[in-house]
């Protein structure tokens, strides 16, 4: 058999995890009909039909399943190999929406250093007007943030995040009082959108904890203090989504954007694997 092409094998990995060929033609920076292209000719060249596609998802066929793991490791392999030449440290300087920020931290950062053992991170935490603040300030190589309400800046849409109400398992709302939020604040959109749902659906509510970032709110909720409206994401252990429980009205998705001006190869790959390991 011949040799198998890396960027086929990359893009069979990036649509069987993004479950979309839209997304992963977005993440490896080609059009939808060259990720098509790719993968047509991966499963000719292998004789096995390696996903299943329907007008809604992607999925992987059982062909697809024996394979995916081998496919990761050779396209960490081809990563690792073609990064083995940049040992000069490359300083990279993030900002990143606390609202995004979640228990997978750590297996997002080692995501980062497997693929560039020289990379050093920078990484700023906060809210979307700070971080864009900021970045127009030249503080930031890239920000990864909530949709700001100024959409004249150039950005590019790097995936959507479900929000839901979360709060402790087995939390029961008090009979006859408000529902209790944690909330960042009413600087905060989605602290708008979730107050103005319950407002809009009759629904009695009292803001008892107010905290910056998905952490705060996620252990607000997990100690049984109040619901918070987290990324669904991002909700820690030891908490539940209540939206259908409570009959609470749905919150909704939002955009997440990824601002950046970085053109060097090895920067822009190290944004792709962050805004991946998110996705």
């Amino acid at each position: 058999m011949e040799t198998l092409d890396i960027g086929a094998v990359k893009a069979f990995v990036l649509a069987a995890e993004l479950q979309s060929f839209t997304r992963a033609a977005d993440a490896l920076g080609i059009t939808q009909s060259a990720v098509s292209l790719k993968l047509r000719r991966l499963e000719e060249q292998l004789g096995r039909r390696l996903l299943e596609r329907t007008p809604r998802q992607v999925r992987l066929s059982a062909e697809g399943l024996a394979f995916i793991g081998a496919a990761r490791d050779l396209v960490s392999t081809h990563d690792l190999a073609v990064s083995a030449f940049e040992t000069e440290p490359r300083r990279l300087v993030v900002g990143i929406s606390h609202q995004l920020i979640g228990g997978e931290l750590p297996s997002l950062l080692g995501n980062l250093r497997d693929h560039d053992p020289g990379l050093r991170i920078e990484m700023r935490i906060g809210g979307t007007r700070e971080l864009m603040q900021a970045y127009d300030q030249g503080q930031l190589d890239a920000a990864l943030v909530l949709r700001p309400e100024d959409r004249r800046k150039q950005g590019r849409a790097a995936f959507t995040e479900a929000f839901s109400w979360f709060a402790a398992t087995g939390w029961k709302a008090p009979a006859g009082k408000p529902l209790p939020l944690a909330t960042q604040g009413e600087s905060c959109g989605i602290r708008g959108a979730a107050v103005r749902a319950l407002d809009q659906a009759g629904i009695a509510w009292d803001e008892v904890f107010v905290g910056k970032g998905a952490a705060l709110l996620g252990a607000a909720a997990a100690g049984g203090l109040a619901v918070a409206v987290l990324a669904k994401r991002a909700a820690p252990q030891g908490t539940m989504d209540v939206g259908g429980v409570l009959s609470l009205p749905p919150i909704p998705s939002q955009e997440v954007m990824l601002y950046s001006a970085l053109t060097d190869r090895r920067s822009r790959e190290a944004l792709r694997v962050l805004t991946l390991a998110f996705r």
